[in-house]
This record gives C-alpha cells, structure tokens and sequence, in this order.
C-alpha cells in the first residue's frame, strides 16, 4: 500500500500566519498595549482575547506564548514582543509540540473533568523547559458553568510560572467572574483599505494576478475578518486560473453585478414595474440568487441612507468609481423617507423569499410591490395636499342638474395628525365633508352632546369625554375642545365617529386652548365646595361632638333624598345662623 503523496501545498491563511506582533494587521492597540506591558515587566496573569472569526485571537495567543518563553538566538534571552522565532521553544510553539505550552479547544473539552485533569493537577508543576507553562483556551465561552467555577481560584492566585490565554468569540457567554481575572483585548475589524493593502501583498507575493475590483469585493465579503479575505484569495487564484477581474470573483461568490443592482434600484425607484421585473429575471438568468439581489438592494438602500446623512461615507474603498459617483447622484435626488420605506419593505421580502417555495416568484412580488409603493405619495405629502388643498365648491351651485336641490354647505374639518405623541395637537388634518343640518337643533348644548355619548352605553368613551375634554366653543355641530395631557391621542376622532353615526351628520371637531374645565373637574369642585360648606353646618359640628373622627363619605340633596323616599318634601333645617343656641339636632 503507497502512502498519499504530499504536495506541500498549505492555504494561504495558515502559510501567511502572523508569527510576530509587527506581522499583526490592523490591530495596533493591542500590540501597542502588550509591548509596553512586557517592556515594563507589568505581564499579566491571563488574557482574554475577543473579536469576531478569524481576527487574529488564536494566533495573537500564540505569539504571546513566544514571547514569553522566548531564550533568542544564543539562549540568553528574556520575554519580548519579538520572538527570534529560531530558538527551541519558538520553533517547537509554532509548529504546535511545546511540552510546556497546552492549547485546548474548550468546544470538545467542555466538562470539569476536563479542567481538571488538563489545568488543577498540573498547574503545581514548574514549566519542564521553558520560562512559563502557559494554557491556551479556544473558545473558552463553551465551558460549562462547573468547568468555569473550577477554574476560578486556580485564575485568580495561578503560581509564578503559569499563564492563561483565552479566545472567544462570544465574550457575553463568559462568566463575569472570569472576565475579572484576566486582562481584556478586543481585537478590531480589519479595515478595507488596510484588508485590500494585505491582499495586494499576499497576491504580489503568490505571483498571482488580480483586479483591484475583484480585491474589493472580496474585502466586502469577507466583512472585516482575515481568515475569510485569505481563504476567499485563495478560492479566487484558483477559479482565475492566471489573472483573475471582478466579474470571475462575482460569479464564485454569486453575487450579482454592482452595476446592475444600481440598475434594478434605479428601475424600482422610477415605478417602472416591466423594467425591473425584466432587470430581474436578467440577472437570475445569469445565475444570480433572488435572495442575493434582495440583499444587495437593501444593502445599497443602506449605502445610500448613510452617504445621503454623511457624504464622507461615500469614499469607501471597496466601492468603485462609477458606483461611487451613481450613488452620490441617486442619494441627492431621492428623499430619505423613500429610502427608509425601501430599508423596511426589502426586510420584509428578505424574510417572505426564504420562506416561499419559489424564491424567484417571491422576489418578482416584492419587487411588484416596491414599484407600486415608488408612485405613492408619502403620509406627509398627502397631509401637505389635503391641508393646502382649497374647499371644494358646494354641489347644486352653478354645474347642477336642473331641478337638483342644493345641497348644505361645505364645511371643513380637523382631526389629530398620527405624528404627535402625546396629547392631540392642534395643526391637524383638514377635510371637506357636509355642515350640520337642522337635526342637530336637538343638541343645542355641550351637555346635550355629553348625555348622547351616555345614551350610547359606551362607557370608556364617556369616561373619557367627561375627564379628558375641555369645551373651548360649542354650537351645534361644530366643537371646539381642548385635550388634557393624559388624553388618548384617539379620543377626538372617536368622538366624531360616534357622533356621526348618532346624528348621521359629521361633526366639525377642532383643537383649541383655552378651554373650561373639564366635567369630572368642575364636579370634583362643586363637591369640594358642597363638603366644605356641609362641613360648616351645625348639624355637622354636632355630629363631630357627638362622633369624634366620624367623617363625610357622601352628600346627597334634599331633591335626592325626596326622590329615594318617595314621601313629601323634608322640613327644612335651620341655617347655621338662624338656629337657636340651644337647638338640639336629634331631637328634631
């Protein structure tokens, strides 16, 4: 049996690793921070390593543990942020064999008895030949919550001669109890003109040919994390076969062409429905998935949304001219509330397209619906027009049909704007609808209206009325009122709605300032004045002598107390001044 033969080949992103801080791209804080550490000697006990995948987390832990135990070249020397990378224990961390440096992956090794057996029993133990036995942990947010509180006294009092690295991706998932032991990196996106710089430097260096373009889309997918830009490259060398353009990157990452997505959003914007329907099926025809030309839309709607609020932003690297320059152009003509109804509506179709049986018919329906929505005016265009909009003229004036009766005069109406947020406000929408007719002479007072709403059994809606309105001007069919602060924003539209359906004739309900009180405020004031005058009676200065902390708990008229009795009218009692000195109350 022949062995498989080696070819010696390593991709890219394991044969152009970081083997030392300077190798480390866009990361500069960090370096900047663990040299001045080592060089002052403040190295601390455990560092957690955070960032999104392929940053850089691992590999910063590696060349950590270089430096360390790093002896140099003629053995002599001490921990540095440039390990010599020739020295025994350089050479043996890289290539992954060090007997004192322990890496484990905390996604196979998730149990307590997992750090016990790799940590808690061997941590005692003095390094066998280099300076620090150090632990590598990846991924150490898929411990168990056991494992991590085994863990804890050994991180926070580790002898001299160990050190704990930790990698993690999902530093929410680490206890807090851990993060306080151990001192903090939060490694950075790579930025694209320093990823596009790299990739430029990688692909000099492979003797590889390739477009700048085809650079910037890789960058752009690779969304700031280096392992996926490197393996990206390497797809990309191979799928070029010599010199590889934008439009053979496009195609391996089945991405639509930038330029044609700009067309389609051009197209949506426009309202023409059959030019983007046919930019659609064009590009699905060139092997385009619907759901990437959704997402490509909603990320261009994005793009535009920020360069329209910050036109720096349009200086994006991995952008090119044209696009930049067709951008800046559509993000000055099209209004920001046409770009956040687009943002909105593609959410939608993004998640009704993964749901769908028929991807493509589902985006051609989104797309039907977002043309359509381009020719409707906005809710703030359609209020501008009713509000400035003049009263129509009254039917049965000058074009009517001979004998017709006249109709009753236009009126105008005004009802809450949706945009205020707390109480209705008084600039509000105006429509033009009939004036009150003469069956409105049965309410000839806001009282009247009141005793309707209650006629009506709808008692929130009373209630309301009663603690929430106040009466500015009333004449029949046309209320003036002012809203209280905790008023529902709804209630005067309710309102009208009821009082339409009651009368059968729409009211002019508008918002004013200035008005009486309420009616539950005037009748808490009349009881208030009624229980301080009951108080002054000297049938109730009696009663206090009589019942010391008796107190009023409710007041009824002698109309009331008649009426309940069903007898004749009560005798009168006398008023406090006109009743004698020695007038007893219970006698009488």
């Amino acid at each position: 049996m022949s062995d498989t033969p080696d070819t010696g080949y390593q991709v890219l992103a394991r044969k152009y690793r970081p083997q030392t801080f300077a190798d480390l791209i866009g990361q500069d804080a960090m370096v900047r921070t663990l040299k001045n550490a080592f060089a002052a000697d403040r190295i601390a006990q455990a560092f957690m390593l955070t960032g999104i995948r392929g940053t850089g987390k691992t590999t910063t832990a590696r060349i950590i543990a270089k430096g360390l135990n790093c002896i140099g070249p003629d053995g002599t020397g001490g921990p540095t942020t440039d390990p010599c990378g020739v020295c025994v224990n350089c050479k043996a961390i890289a290539e992954g064999r060090h007997v004192d440096v322990m890496e484990m992956d905390a996604a196979s090794h998730t149990g307590v008895q997992n750090i016990r057996d790799a940590i808690i029993e061997t941590v005692s133990y003095r390094a066998a030949q280099a300076r620090y036995k150090i632990f590598i942990i990846d991924e150490v947010h898929m411990l168990s919550t056991s494992a991590f509180n085994a863990l804890l006294k050994t991180l926070e009092e580790p002898p001299a001669h160990v050190k704990f690295l930790f990698a993690t991706t999902e530093i929410r998932k680490v206890p807090v109890t851990v993060l306080s032991r151990c001192q903090r990196f939060d490694l950075r996106r790579i930025e694209p003109e320093v990823m596009i710089a790299h990739l430029k430097g990688i692909a000099a260096q492979e003797d590889a040919r390739i477009a700048e373009e085809a650079l910037a889309l890789i960058t752009r997918a690779s969304e700031g994390s280096v392992r996926d830009a490197m393996s990206l490259l390497d797809q990309a060398i191979a799928h070029g076969a010599g010199e590889t353009g934008a439009d053979q990157v496009r195609a391996m990452l089945g991405l639509a062409d930038r330029g044609r997505v700009l067309d389609l959003f051009e197209a949506i914007m426009a309202g023409d429905a059959a030019g983007a329907l046919a930019e659609l099926s064009g590009q699905y025809a060139d092997g385009a998935d619907p759901v990437a030309v959704l997402r490509d839309l909603a990320e261009v709607t994005h793009w535009l949304s920020v360069v329209k609020i910050t036109p720096d932003a349009a200086d994006d690297p991995t952008i090119g001219a044209g696009e930049r320059a067709r951008g800046q152009d559509l993000s000055a003509r099209l209004p920001m509330r046409a770009l956040t109804r687009m943002w909105q509506m593609l959410l939608k179709a993004l998640e009704e397209v993964r749901l769908a049986p028929n991807a493509m018919m589902a985006a051609e329906m989104a797309v039907i619906r977002l043309t359509h929505v381009a020719e409707l005016p906005s809710p703030g265009d359609l209020v501008k027009k009713l509000t400035e909009a003049p009263p129509a003229a009254p039917v049965g004036q000058g074009a009517g049909p001979a004998g017709a009766a006249p109709s009753a005069p236009v009126a105008r109406r005004t009802l809450p704007t949706s945009a205020t947020s707390g109480p209705v406000a008084s600039g509000a929408l105006t429509a033009v609808q009939r004036a009150p007719g003469p069956d409105l002479a049965r309410y000839p007072t806001w009282d009247s209206v009141v005793a309707l709403v209650e006629e009506t059994r709808d008692m929130k809606l009373l209630i309301e009325v009663k603690s929430c309105l106040r009466l500015v001007s009333y004449a029949p069919g046309r209320v003036e009122l002012e809203p209280t602060e905790n008023a529902p924003r709804d209630l005067i539209p309710r309102l009208g709605r009821m009082l339409q359906t009651a009368t059968g004739v729409r009211w002019t309900l508008a918002v004013g300032t200035g008005g009486a009180p309420t009616i539950k405020e005037t009748a808490e004031r009349e009881k208030a004045a009624l229980t301080a005058e009951v108080e002054k009676h000297p049938l109730m200065q009696a009663i206090r002598d009589a019942f010391p902390g008796a107190r009023i708990e409710q007041i009824r008229t002698r109309a009331e107390l008649t009426r309940a009795a069903g007898a004749e009218a009560l005798p009168e009692l006398p008023d406090e001044d006109d009743a004698p000195e020695d007038w007893d109350p219970f006698e009488d």
